[in-house]
Formats: C-alpha cells, structure tokens, sequence
C-alpha cells in the first residue's frame, strides 16, 4: 500500500507528464509567483504599515507549504541526497530559510524571491519539450566552451591589465587614475562599452587609448558568441522532460527505456 502511494506521489511531484502532475506543478508555480509578488509589495512601506499582519500569516503559510513539500521529494527518492544537492533541491531549500532567518535578522525575509529560480521548472512542467531541449544544448555548448572560454578571458584579463597599467602612466592621479586597480578598473568599465562616466582620459594619448580600447570591445563581443555558437550546431538532439527516478536526470531521449546516466529503468 506504501508502495503504491509513493510511486503515485512520485509521479504527482516529480513527473509533468500526467494530469494530476502538471496540476500539482502549474499550483506550485502560481504559488511562488503569489509568494515573489507578496514580498515586493512588503518592500513598499505605504502598503507594508497597511498589511504587513496579512503579508506575516500569508509567508508563513507559504513556508510551511514548502517545507512539506521538499520533505516530501526527500521521502519519494531511492537517493535523497541526489535531490538534496543538485541545483533544484539546492533551491528548493534556499526558498524555505529566509522566512526563519527574519525571525534572528529583521528583513531577510526579502531573500524569499530567489524561490523565482524554482520557475525555472516552467519550461518542463508546461511540456515545453522544445524549449527543454534547447536550453539543455545551450548548457552543454558552454559547457564544452569551457576551455576556449577561459583562455578568451584570460587574454582580456591580461589586456584590461596591462591598459590599465598605461593609462595611470599616461593619465596620473591628477586625472582620476589614483592607482593601477583603479585604472584597470576604467578598463574593464571602457572595454565593455559600459562607459559610466566616473573617470574619463584628460590627455590626448590617453583619449587615443580609450577610443582604440572601445573599438576593440566591439571587435571581442563576436568572439565569445562564436565559440558557443559552433558547439551549439553540434547539438541538435530531441529530448524528453521525464525524469529518471534513480539519479534525477532528464534528457532523455523520446524512445528511452532505461536510464542513459545510470541505467535505471524509467
């Protein structure tokens, strides 16, 4: 009898594949969404002095709701601790803390709108297959452009540095460049083509500079997106939203029997 109603839980919480669990998943979301909005009302004083008995009993109500059902995916699970410390379990219990920790710091509550990164589960709940394919081999295009990444970044870190370096020389602290991390600092600011305005070149070689580092900004915009981009037309596999009841993993393909990460069957 256990036996049956946790796999009929299981798939209630854990599959978006059946009525009963797109239904329990669409509430799920409908309540962090009421959740998030109740926590950016509090943050308005004129509507927090009016409610804020209201906004207490209605977080606590929410946490508790929580609570019960991360307890819950913790029970269902042959490996709890899979859930436990993987991305969405990881949130999930970061959703609950901040109402506990208002009660030692007054206005941590504030920090329940990280509970917006569990509607990330909308993409998978609403069977939106397409877009869970999709954003998987983005993730695994970054993934492999790791390396190419890291080295792109490295070889701008060296050149923010190194101009950086340049302008305090040819800049001085006469001219805002009180010091090299400062100057790196406008580097970084110049060559993302942010440009805030809070130091700016005085001399003429210093505005040479500055105008060759902007172009060049542009000019490296192209790089980083070509790398992903390349890994990305590797990638063009179907895949489901069913999850493996073993190890969590999703991804598989539409005629999957078992498992591909851990050879459970699904």
């Amino acid at each position: 009898m256990q036996s049956k109603l946790k796999k009929k839980l299981y798939e209630i919480i854990f599959e978006a594949d059946t009525f009963a669990g797109k239904l329990f998943d669409i509430i799920l979301l409908i309540v962090i969404i009421f959740s998030i909005s109740l926590v950016m009302l509090e943050s308005i004083d004129s509507i927090n002095a009016k409610y804020n008995s209201l906004f207490n009993y209605s977080e606590w109500i929410i946490t508790t709701l929580f609570s019960i059902e991360y307890i819950a995916r913790i029970w269902l699970l042959k490996k709890p601790f899979k859930y436990i410390f993987s991305f969405y379990g990881i949130i999930d219990f970061l959703s609950i803390i901040p109402s506990f920790l208002a009660i030692f710091y007054i206005g941590a509550n504030s920090l329940s709108v990280i509970r917006g990164l569990r509607l990330l589960r909308v993409f998978r709940i609403l069977k939106l297959s397409r877009y869970s394919s999709e954003g998987k081999i983005l993730i695994d295009a970054l993934v492999e452009s790791r390396q190419k990444l890291s080295v792109f970044l490295f070889g701008v870190l060296i050149v923010v540095i190194l101009i950086g370096a340049i302008m305090y020389i040819v800049e001085g602290p006469e001219n805002g460049f009180t010091s090299i991390p400062e100057s790196i600092y406008w580097a970084i600011v110049t060559i993302t083509t942010v440009g805030y305005g809070d130091m700016a070149p005085h001399t003429y070689l210093g505005k040479f500079i500055s105008s060759a580092l902007m172009l060049f900004g542009f000019a490296i915009i192209a790089i980083p997106t070509g790398i992903v981009t390349v890994n990305i037309r590797k990638k063009n596999k179907k895949i489901t939203t069913q999850v493996c009841p073993n190890c969590l993993a999703e991804g598989h393909d539409p005629d999957s029997v078992y498992c591909k990460y851990c050879g459970e069957k699904l």
